[in-house]
């Protein structure tokens, strides 16, 4: 089994919780996801399967898009509703405040990641320190938020769209727009609804998946892993040419430099290359071997 499942992530499941449970319901060893979601959070997981696993480092590198609300006047230790509540008030913000503030958070900046998230300080994941009550140092990271409104609301709270660069925290950015606005906030609901090329409106959920694969029609979900580069330019080879990718050698090349997807002369995805100084080699091989 080798392509890319997209997910609908229902609440309080993991990333991983999803992972795993497909592994087996599909009964493929090899199988991993790019982008992990908290468990409050729902939407578009991308989750590859066999030889695919082998694009995820691309993936992870993707664009993200989401909806996300901010439950204003309220500060938790999770910088979201699932946490302990560390100050509440009762804002007193008016939405055009919200509105005027929202493009000072636009463009590429620094940002702290939240103590309860998976990256590892001295070989540690900093949600075991925060589980414990301590505090760790840590670097700001660069990211890059591209879009960011208000677009309704959602049981009250301020409904945003956010599209953002990888490696962005929608808690941090909600616990940063709270604290700005002198009120607080934290994040109340988060919908992924982009990675990349792929939107969640294309996404299956786990049920559809398990109906499927009971009667063995499961693979008919899945994508294969050369429309997770549908943006760049396609190249078909000759087989002299075929050959000498498929054992690992580069040839000259009149393209401009650049990525590509590199097909066989039959229309087989081989690989994701790349074109420099007038020569063409593999960066990821997707052929079975």
């Amino acid at each position: 089994m080798n392509g890319i499942l997209l997910i609908d992530k229902p609440p309080d499941w993991t990333s991983h919780d999803v992972v795993a449970k497909l592994r087996g319901v599909l009964h493929e060893k090899r199988a991993g996801h790019s982008g992990t979601l908290d468990p409050m959070a729902t939407g578009l997981l991308a989750v590859f399967f066999g030889r695919a696993t082998r694009a995820v480092q691309f993936a992870e590198n993707d664009e993200k898009e989401y909806l996300a609300a901010l439950r204003l006047g309220t500060v938790t230790d999770t910088l979201d509703i699932t946490g302990r509540i560390v100050s509440s008030c009762t804002p007193d913000v008016a939405l055009s405040e919200l509105d005027a503030l929202l493009p000072r958070f636009i463009g590429e900046q620094e940002q702290l990641p939240p103590m309860y998230s998976a990256i590892k300080v001295n070989g540690a994941p900093l949600y075991k320190a925060a589980r414990a009550g301590r505090e760790v140092e840590r670097k700001p990271r660069r990211i890059t938020i591209f879009e960011l409104e208000r677009v309704g609301e959602l049981s009250g709270d301020p409904l945003l769209r956010v599209r953002c660069s990888k490696g962005t925290y929608i808690r941090s950015l909600a616990d940063d727009i709270g604290c700005a606005l002198g009120c607080g906030a934290c994040l109340s609901y988060l919908r992924r609804t982009r990675a990349g090329a792929f939107s969640v409106d294309e996404a299956a959920a786990l049920e559809s998946v398990y109906d499927l694969a009971a009667c063995g029609k499961a693979e008919s979900l899945l994508r294969p892993v050369d429309t997770l580069f549908s943006a760049l330019p396609s190249l078909a080879l000759t087989e002299n040419q075929e050959r000498v990718i498929r054992n690992g050698g580069s040839f000259s090349t009149p393209l401009t430099d650049g990525d590509y997807r590199v097909y066989s002369k039959s229309g087989e995805f081989l690989a994701l290359g790349s074109a420099a100084d007038g020569r063409l080699k593999s960066v990821k091989s997707f052929f079975e071997v």
